[in-house]
């Protein structure tokens, strides 16, 4: 049987020559695939190499019984093994891409719209955090503040660090305990918000037959200068085929709206293609899409008792402010954690 390691160090060698070859470049959309790819499987060469450097340091300390060095080489071997499976854990094929983050206020008026506003600044300051760049393509904000909606793009200038491999495991009904602003008696509710995590598509991920749109035109009700109101510059895109709807307000003129409803369609529809596939293959796992109407409670964020704990990995910890200061590393490694374990052994969790 072919050996899965020696069929990636294949891969990467052709990748390389491939990347080295300056007519590939022509397409930036294929370069960037192949760089990612490239990126992605790179490691695992270094382990390989590193760990066979290692082999010949073993077994030249064997010949020469250098009995005090065998015992530490070894168990550097054994931690480049362990290493190398770990890195060899089938990937999510969409891992590599950008995402658009939605968040939505839900039960809980006033209070959820400001505790979206919570997780936006705390996924903001994440991506600070891991080198990301964000750029808000719509909002609709709270009466006192925070956001009843919001979608951010999220990339990443570094193909070894993907946005959507790392924040995919948001998506679900995040949940606050904690006294609102509008309490006057100081007791405390509960309020939930909406995070949904897509991968962000290219045009050459997704296919939109421009016959399968309906197009509405309408006036903008929200913040936006002099044109709002006034002029029909907001756009309500529909996908008839599957029901797909985006609706974009927040740029001045109508063809920017446009591009923007486009931008997020692509994306939920790359994220329901990768759904169905999923599905097919009999592999639906936990951590994958979620649409903003299931009732999953995926964390809980307790005001009082300074404490965050996600329903999913078990993590627990008492460092909440932290977290909502983007410090979010330890509970989103929880869920990788546990993601690459079920996938090493074949599971759906």
């Amino acid at each position: 049987m072919a050996d899965p390691l020696d069929d990636l160090l294949a891969e990467h060698a052709d990748l390389e020559a491939r990347l080295a070859d300056p007519s590939v470049h022509a397409d930036q959309a294929v370069a960037r695939e192949l760089g990612r790819r490239y990126a992605e499987i790179g490691p695992v060469v270094i382990a390989a190499h590193q760990r066979d450097a290692l082999r010949e340091d073993l077994k030249a300390a064997h010949e020469l019984e250098m009995d005090d060095e065998i015992g530490e080489i070894e168990a550097q071997v054994a931690d480049l093994d362990a290493r190398i499976v770990q890195l060899m854990v089938p990937k999510d094929p969409a891992d590599a891409k950008d995402v658009i983050l939605e968040v939505k206020g839900g039960e809980g008026g006033d209070e959820a719209a400001l505790f979206a506003g919570d997780l936006v600044r705390m996924y903001t300051r994440y991506a600070e955090r891991q080198g990301w760049k964000t750029e808000v393509v719509s909002a609709t904000e709270g009466e006192m503040g925070g956001y009843k909606d919001i979608q951010i793009a999220v990339k990443s200038r570094d193909l070894e660090n993907p946005v959507y491999g790392r924040l995919k495991f948001e998506g679900g009904v995040h949940r606050v305990q904690r006294v609102p602003v509008t309490e006057s008696q100081g007791r405390i509710h509960t309020s939930a918000a909406g995070v949904l995590v897509l991968p962000e598509a290219e045009e050459v991920d997704v296919e939109i037959n421009q016959n399968d749109l309906r197009i509405d035109v309408y006036r903008s009700s929200g913040p936006g200068g002099q044109s709002v109101n006034t002029t029909d510059s907001a756009v309500r895109i529909t996908h008839l085929p599957t029901g797909v709807t985006v609706s974009m307000q927040n740029e001045k003129s109508q063809l920017q709206n446009r591009e923007a409803g486009m931008r997020v369609l692509r994306a939920r529809l790359l994220a329901l293609a990768l759904e169905e596939q999923a599905a097919k293959d009999s592999a639906v796992r936990g951590s994958q899409i979620r649409t903003m109407d299931r009732s999953e409670k995926i964390r809980t964020y307790n005001w009082p008792d300074n404490r965050i704990a996600d329903h999913r990995s078990g993590y627990k910890a008492n460092n909440l402010m932290q977290v909502l200061d983007g410090d979010l590393d330890a509970v989103i490694q929880s869920m990788v954690d546990a993601d690459n374990e079920a996938r090493l052994k074949g599971d759906t969790p």
